[in-house]
């Protein structure tokens, strides 16, 4: 069963939904993406009747904007709390606290920020609201004297953003400062099986231009990446799933990696994988259909799938723009010279960036041994790539 709703439903989803002929709950985004298509929608009556008689079958939402229907109309299941324990980083900090003793962080009212001490933390911390979304509101704090500056931009996004989600999905009114968890990033696509066995699809590595940043510019997977970490990353879900009774439920975790090999969780998004686009980059990378290997409960064949793709990565570069630029004054997008970075592209998907902070979504292809291309890209001012009005 699916829910369909903004800000995207990639063609890949919306074929294997088709395909399928699984129950699509009746919204706005799915009448538009699968008009002419053959789809039948369900009410929400319906749907939500389909969904509480089949308690073995699987849900999956593309989007965290469904989040509010989920509470309003499925009540009697075990989903709201499930998907609430995640949402929440404050909730979702308090539940694994024990198994990081050192750890500190911090909720913070909208209100209280400015009466803050930021010196109780280490420096630096990052500072995010509670409950968030694609990397938005999100602040580095590296010393006191930038505090004031971090709390003027959160005044400032929180009126930008204000109408661009539901408060379900990204809300100003909380906050939670935590310190910086040291090491590499990763991204994991999983879902629990009916017994409760976490099943990865994807893992990919986040790249960011330098200690400060924390954009969501560019993710990439290699079989080399998915075979040194699939093992340690599937013990990790299982303690989570343990804590929390998770079955027939995907995550997208986003997980950093010490050091010392220790895996510290950075936040667990419920009921999708990765945002936007993102979960389609096992199918450009592994031909794995994510979708389809949930609502089936496939696990993918790592061994076929490394003798076929070793020294290849794929990765997804995410045309994002600041939020100093007036989305409404931009005119048209310059792609081709956007896609003329990269010598091996996949795919080009344009976004709507009058109403999205995003003009496009790249799939490429590059040797896994020169990530060369994609670093190029990190930092980069994409902004040269718009034309005005």
């Amino acid at each position: 069963m699916f829910i369909l709703e903004e800000p995207y439903v990639s063609n890949l989803l919306a074929s294997t939904v088709v395909e399928r002929g699984v129950a699509v709950l009746d919204t706005p985004m799915a009448r538009r993406v699968l008009a002419g298509r053959g789809a039948t929608l369900a009410s929400d009556t319906e749907f939500a009747a389909q969904v509480c008689a089949d308690r073995g079958g699987r849900l999956y939402s593309n989007s965290e904007n469904s989040i509010a229907w989920i509470a309003e109309h499925l009540g009697g299941t075990d989903l709201p709390r499930r998907i609430a324990l995640f949402k929440d980083k404050v909730r979702f900090r308090e539940a694994l606290a024990d198994l990081y003793p050192d750890y500190r962080f911090a909720e913070i009212a909208l209100a209280d920020l400015a009466a803050f001490d930021p010196g109780t933390l280490r420096m630096p911390f990052v500072l995010k609201p509670a409950v968030g979304f694609f990397s938005l509101g999100v602040h580095l704090v590296e010393s006191l004297a930038a505090w004031p500056g971090v709390i003027a931009s959160i005044h400032r996004e929180r009126e930008s953003f204000a109408h661009t989600y539901p408060a379900e999905v990204l809300a100003f009114g909380r906050f939670i400062a935590e310190e910086i968890i040291e090491g590499d990033e990763f991204a994991v696509d999983a879902y629990f099986d009916a017994a409760g066995r976490p099943v990865i699809l994807n893992i990919y590595g986040h790249l960011f231009a330098g200690a400060g940043d924390v954009s969501d510019r560019v993710y990439y997977t290699s079989i080399d990446l998915v075979e040194r970490w699939r093992g340690p990353f599937t013990a990790f879900l299982a303690e989570v799933g343990r804590r929390t009774g998770l079955t027939d439920f995907p995550v997208h975790a986003e997980l950093r990696v010490g050091p010392d090999s220790a895996i510290a969780p950075i936040e667990i998004n419920p009921m999708r994988f990765g945002g936007w686009c993102a979960a389609d980059l096992a199918y450009f990378a592994y031909g794995v259909n994510p979708y389809l290997a949930y609502l089936d409960g496939i696990e993918p064949d790592w061994t076929r799938i490394a003798a076929q793709r070793a020294g290849r990565a794929t990765a997804l570069v995410v045309a994002d723009l600041p939020s100093t630029v007036d989305l409404q004054a931009i005119a048209a997008v310059d792609y081709d010279s956007f896609v003329a970075n990269f010598s091996q592209p996949l795919e080009l998907r344009p976004i709507d960036c009058n109403r999205y902070p995003v003009f496009a979504f790249l799939f490429v292809e590059v040797p896994a041994s020169d990530l060369s291309e994609l670093r190029a890209v990190l930092g980069a001012d994409l902004t040269r790539y718009l034309r005005m009005r």
